[in-house]
């Protein structure tokens, strides 16, 4: 069995570990800002800083496993597979994306969110429209 085989299985494994939690934080986020009871707020900060310190490994794994596998295809591969860099450019969004999630984080942590519900859902949705186009420029591969 080949190391590219091993590197993309976990690759594809922790993204998926990875995305269950970004697809989940931002609904948190719509019900913390929806509702304005104490004790909803308490559990939900809660819920929400478990969720992302949980979920942050993945992320990390992700990334650590999606280089060694550029590193094992080699340098020339990379040079080529014009897909990958606008892959490559999504995921740096997506990891953007991850980091900001810290700093909503912190403004619901210390009661400082000034964004509505409906803020939340639409920036719900931006890690499945990306997580769509990788996918599709991953399996394609379209010559760009």
């Amino acid at each position: 069995m080949s190391l590219i085989l091993i590197y993309k299985a976990l690759h594809i494994f922790f993204m998926i570990a990875w995305f269950a939690g970004i697809f989940y934080l931002p609904r948190l986020f719509v019900y913390h800002a929806m509702h304005h009871e104490k004790d909803c707020h308490a559990m939900l900060k809660v819920m929400e800083r478990k969720l992302l310190f949980f979920v942050t490994p993945f992320a990390i794994l992700t990334l650590i496993f999606g280089v060694l596998m550029i590193a094992e295809y080699g340098r020339e591969w990379f040079r080529v597979s014009m897909w990958l860099h606008y892959k490559l450019v999504l995921v740096i969004i997506l990891y953007a994306y991850h980091g900001y999630c810290f700093k909503l984080l912190a403004d619901f942590k210390h009661d400082r969110n000034r964004r509505s519900d409906k803020f939340y859902r639409i920036f719900n949705e931006l890690p499945v429209l990306i997580l769509l186009a990788i996918v599709f420029l991953a399996i394609l591969k379209p010559a760009l």
